[in-house]
């Protein structure tokens, strides 16, 4: 019975030695780079279709074009987001993709 207190106390002190330093938030961060030009995908939902229907009794193929809506509305959300930026790629511009 008078091991179980050593323990905790044992314990207790490991504890207090893991504790994180603390970091200053607010110091000063380097530049980031310019970011590179936004293509748009020609079909965002390329890599869903790849998978095939979600497995799922009866509902797959309805649940594979609903799953199909969102991601083509998160992409055209996110191309408007990148063109109110000034970030989408001109066509025929120089930009290869690498």
């Amino acid at each position: 019975m008078s091991e179980q207190p050593r323990r905790k106390s044992q314990q207790g002190r490991r504890r207090r030695q893991n504790k994180a330093r603390s970091v200053d938030l607010w110091r000063p961060v380097p530049q980031l780079p310019e970011p590179e030009p936004i293509v748009p995908a020609n079909d965002p939902t390329a890599l869903l279709h790849s998978l095939g229907d979600p497995p799922l009794q009866g509902q797959g193929a309805a649940a594979g074009h609903y799953l199909a809506a969102v991601v083509e509305r998160a992409a055209g959300l996110a191309t408007a987001l990148a063109a109110t930026a000034g970030l989408l790629a001109q066509p025929g511009g120089d930009w290869d993709g690498d």
